[in-house]
């Protein structure tokens, strides 16, 4: 008898003496929430501790404040790409203090022209707070992924309202539109080589800008 047919005779063997027959499968079961209610303190300041571990720039204003705030963050971008749903109000706020290049699906702009842009300005979809990272899903107010990806900095709007405490949240979030492509970004984009010799802005922007509106109650 070779070593093949030794083993399937223990198998059968072990069988046959089993009175109760194969294991029954166990159940898994997945988390598919927390006891960290959207939009709370608890949440806000969970993912701002993660964002700041991530070297990401977190800005904290009232919701009537958001204008004034952008406004100030764009003073130093000579251009600031916007997507063309993006809020008239936001894009007003930038105006005043850059030049506006508008992208839009009937005139996209080419990657050269985002390349040299000074930044970009766009809302999101959902954050994550246990993982610190945030979702955009291309509605008309964040745009294609490539506006988001090419320049070397990124502004990006959180409602308090979008945060969510964990992963199945927010995919249930993103449920509701399974159809939409999805840019996944945990603090602005990082390589290390062999070395370990960490390297910003290789696949992404060099310099994330997270403003976080409302929520301070």
């Amino acid at each position: 008898m070779d070593a093949r047919e030794a083993v399937l005779a223990r198998v059968r063997d072990a069988l046959s003496r089993s009175q109760d027959g194969p294991p029954a499968p166990v159940p898994r079961t997945y988390r598919t929430g927390s006891g960290i209610a959207p939009g709370t303190a608890e949440a806000i300041d969970l993912l701002i501790d993660r964002l700041v571990d991530y070297r990401a720039q977190v800005h904290r204003c009232a919701a009537g404040d958001l204008a004034s705030a952008l406004g100030d963050l764009a003073a130093d971008a000579s251009s600031v790409v916007v997507p063309s749903g993006l809020d008239p109000g936001w894009r007003d706020a930038v105006a005043d203090r850059a030049e506006i290049l508008t992208d839009t699906a009937g005139a996209p702009l080419d990657n050269t022209t985002l390349d040299g842009a000074g930044a970009v300005l766009t809302a999101a979809r959902v954050a994550i707070a246990e993982s610190g990272t945030i979702v955009l899903d291309a509605q008309p107010d964040q745009g294609r992924r490539a506006i988001s990806l090419v320049p070397d900095r990124h502004i990006c709007v959180l409602r308090a309202k979008q945060i969510v405490a964990t992963v199945p949240e927010a995919v249930a979030i993103l449920g509701e539109h399974p159809q939409r492509p999805l840019t996944w970004i945990a603090g602005p984009s990082a390589t290390s080589d062999i070395e370990l010799v960490r390297v910003e802005g290789v696949h992404g922007p060099r310099t994330l800008d997270v403003v976080i509106a409302g929520g301070r109650d």
